[in-house]
């Protein structure tokens, strides 16, 4: 996110904004760690592990937006405490 795009919208869209990339990460979280979790167990116990190779890639891949996720909310929350 651009500061000048953070600049030009109200402070009520962006503390919109904030709430929805709160959301979304958390959910985001929630499924990496139950994707995860389910490819340690089938990688652990089951005899096919063609399938749970390519899930854990898909796992790493999506958990790899979850730290940009958190550098947009700190761009929003620098951008409201500029505001107040």
């Amino acid at each position: 996110m651009k500061t000048q795009d953070l600049k030009g919208k109200p402070t009520d869209q962006l503390k919109g904004e904030l709430n929805m990339l709160k959301v979304l990460t958390i959910a985001l979280s929630v499924v990496v760690f139950l994707l995860f979790a389910i490819c340690m167990y089938g990688l652990i116990l089951k005899d096919n592990n063609g399938v749970f190779i390519p899930l854990m890639v898909v796992a790493f891949s999506t958990g790899s937006m979850i730290p940009m996720n958190y550098m947009n909310m700190k761009k929003i929350k620098e951008e409201l405490k500029t505001r107040d």
